[in-house]
């Protein structure tokens, strides 16, 4: 792919199937303006303004931007990219991130309420004691490969994860796969029990009142394999439906197709929710460590 006006374009070393957009120092100055126009607060009440940052910030592409990531993030064989500062800039701060990932998400897509945090977004902390109900913020644990919404009635056709601090940390790299990747993807999605209803819940921390029933396999307009499926929240409602999970679950985590890939702060990874699969390999112990994500997940626009 070609570079566009303000940013640096480039296929990521570990994936043909990624792709880097490094944003140049002179459009971050450029945003800075911008950026500032709008508090949080304000960017929190008013949907609106979110809008006018995203214009912002295509405006400075040339309204090149706009159209390349909404071509990757539908586009089959990529549906992935990771967006960073082409050098470490003093102005790039948790603030200023908020911002960049409200901007990139407004314009592939509508936010869904995040019920955990009461807002479009969620920020959260993973630390070294965790009194939590999952395994979002369970540092020593291992995340094990999932989509997102998987238990909510929004459509959840995009997630955007950006790091946002980052201290004390070894380990805790992001694992991904992409579904045409994966070795079992053929036999587990021509199992009929893979589309059979499952029912999903969540626990108290997602503040979350209800149950969703879908299948955890289903097909795109051409026939291809789509997934909504985590490891922590389907309640089986017999034996095969057990045994099933248990097979999808240790062939997701036995493939030898998963990215390992450690992400810097101040990046930002978005990715299509139906074909790609995301988790977190554990940290090293460490009564110092933190790191703070941020989090949005949507819809793509319909018109």
């Amino acid at each position: 792919m070609n570079d566009i006006s303000g940013f640096e374009i480039s296929t990521n070393q570990l994936s043909k199937r990624i792709i880097n957009i490094k944003i140049k120092d002179n459009t971050i100055e450029k945003l800075i303006i911008p950026f500032k126009k709008f508090d949080l607060t304000a960017i929190e009440y008013k949907p609106f303004t979110r809008f006018t940052i995203a214009k912002s910030l295509d405006d400075l592409s040339q309204n090149q931007l706009s159209p390349l990531i909404n071509k990757i993030i539908r586009e089959r064989n990529l549906g992935c990219f990771i967006v960073s500062a082409q050098n470490k800039n003093s102005n790039i701060d948790d603030i200023f991130l908020v911002k960049l990932s409200t901007a990139i998400a407004h314009l592939i897509g509508n936010p869904n309420h995040d019920s955990m945090a009461g807002k479009f977004y969620a920020r959260f902390h993973v630390k070294h004691e965790d009194k939590s109900d999952s395994y979002l913020r369970k540092a020593y644990t291992n995340m094990d490969l999932h989509t997102d919404g998987t238990y909510v009635k929004e459509k959840t056709d995009w997630l955007l994860m950006s790091k946002l601090e980052e201290k004390n940390v070894e380990g805790g790299e992001t694992a991904m796969l992409h579904l045409d990747d994966w070795e079992h993807c053929k036999e587990l999605f021509e199992d009929p029990i893979g589309k059979e209803n499952f029912t999903w819940a969540s626990p108290k921390s997602k503040n979350i009142d209800y149950k969703v029933e879908h299948p955890i396999f289903s097909s795109d307009t051409q026939g291809r394999a789509q997934i909504s499926y985590i490891d922590q929240f389907p309640e089986p409602k017999n034996m095969k439906q057990g045994t099933y999970l248990q097979k999808l679950s240790d062939n997701l985590e036995e493939s030898n197709q998963k990215i390992i890939t450690k992400l810097p702060v101040g990046s930002l990874v978005v990715a299509n929710n139906h074909f790609w699969l995301h988790g977190r390999k554990p940290f090293r112990e460490n009564k110092d460590l933190s790191r703070e994500l941020l989090r949005m997940r949507g819809s793509f626009f319909t018109n």
